[in-house]
């Protein structure tokens, strides 16, 4: 017996499949009460290696956005600070800070369903913080004040002149 041909997948239907997951991810945070309906998940070869959803209320820690946990289940799970090769997926466009994380994993790539301003409109506008990132710090509405402190320098020196230091 022959099987029939099989038909390869649309474009985009395996990143659809995980962003559907993540998309639960964040129905379930919403069902627990721990946070915003935001899920993540990081996928490497065809592996689910981290999973999260927002757990800010639940864990009182304003870091704990779906993104980050997943991120952080995903480096512990493989013993590194790198996701080389992985990619990220997001129920919705990442915050700044979230982006912030992204770009410090160093995934392969990322893919969110729904926007920013998505969830604007339920009451997540990061506006604000999108237009202060790009405004000195003397204009920026929460006060930022450097203030000169001898030797802080001294320990980027320090980092530079460390032979078995790990870039990244």
């Amino acid at each position: 017996m022959t099987l029939p041909p099989t038909e390869p997948a649309p474009p985009g239907a395996e990143h659809a499949g995980y962003l559907r997951q993540a998309v639960e991810l964040a129905r379930q945070g919403v069902a627990t009460g721990d946070g915003g309906p935001f899920g993540a998940l990081v996928v490497r070869d065809g592996e689910v290696i981290g999973r999260g959803w927002n757990r800010v209320i639940g864990t009182n820690d304003p870091t704990a956005h779906a993104e980050v946990t997943a991120i952080r289940a995903a480096c512990e799970r493989l013993g590194t600070f790198q996701l080389t090769g992985a990619v990220v997926y997001a129920s919705c466009e990442p915050c700044p800070m979230c982006l912030g994380a992204v770009y410090w994993a160093r995934p392969a790539a990322l893919y969110y369903a729904a926007t920013r301003h998505d969830a604007a409109a339920a009451g997540f506008s990061d506006a604000t913080i999108y237009d202060e990132i790009g405004l000195d710090p003397e204009g920026r509405s929460l006060p930022f004040r450097r203030l000169e402190v001898p030797g802080a320098e001294d320990v980027f020196r320090a980092w530079l002149a460390k032979a078995d230091r790990t870039e990244y």
